[in-house]
């Protein structure tokens, strides 16, 4: 397989760091802040993302589901809930997102690509009704950068210019630096090139 477990398991862990950089960055008098009333709150938002995963580890591990139907579905949603609102502090919260991402991340290592290929059914009016482990699983890192955006916009309306915004305008600036340092010198080589000679 050209893009495994392995690969999976490795940008996991990368989108996991960020959302990680995240929560670590938001003040926790700020983690009850939310952008609209309706929306789930900074800590609703990270705890929910802490917690997310385990669903995905119990269908594809422990319980090794071929077919999922919405009772089930239903069952693991339940549970995911109760777990996000064990999660009160900023400290429980980080703490999980690094537990539990790691665990998923070390999860999806053990995996092979005989079982990433398997196929998980679900019920009609699900579309497409078949899937493989491998589709799943990379659900979950999609998932995670979808509430990760709205982090993001979070930061921005508390006044926060988010982590992966500052790497990018600090190369940026790098790159403008390096070439305005090197127009003088350019400059200086093609005046000589164009000086007449003597």
């Amino acid at each position: 397989m050209i893009y495994g477990a392995r690969e999976l398991a490795e940008s996991f862990r990368t989108v996991r760091r960020n959302t990680i950089q995240i929560a670590e960055e938001i003040p926790e008098d700020k983690y009850s802040f939310r952008a609209t009333p309706e929306v789930r709150s900074v800590a609703e938002e990270l705890a929910h993302v802490a917690c997310a995963t385990w669903w995905q580890q119990q269908v594809h591990g422990v319980d090794k589901k071929t077919v999922i139907a919405f009772d089930d579905f239903g069952k693991y949603m339940g549970r995911v809930t109760a777990m996000e609102q064990e999660l009160k502090t900023k400290a429980q919260i980080v703490d999980a997102l690094k537990k539990n991402g790691g665990k998923f991340a070390s999860f999806i290592d053990g995996l092979g690509d005989e079982q990433l290929a398997e196929i998980v059914s679900f019920p009609p009016p699900v579309q497409p009704s078949q899937r493989s482990r491998l589709e799943m699983l990379m659900s979950a890192k999609e998932h995670e950068m979808h509430h990760r955006a709205k982090l993001m916009v979070a930061e921005r309306l508390l006044g926060i210019v988010p982590h992966l915004t500052r790497r990018r305008q600090e190369m940026m600036a790098e790159r403008a630096a390096a070439a305005a340092a090197s127009a003088p010198a350019a400059a200086g080589v093609a005046a000589g090139q164009a000086a007449p000679q003597s």
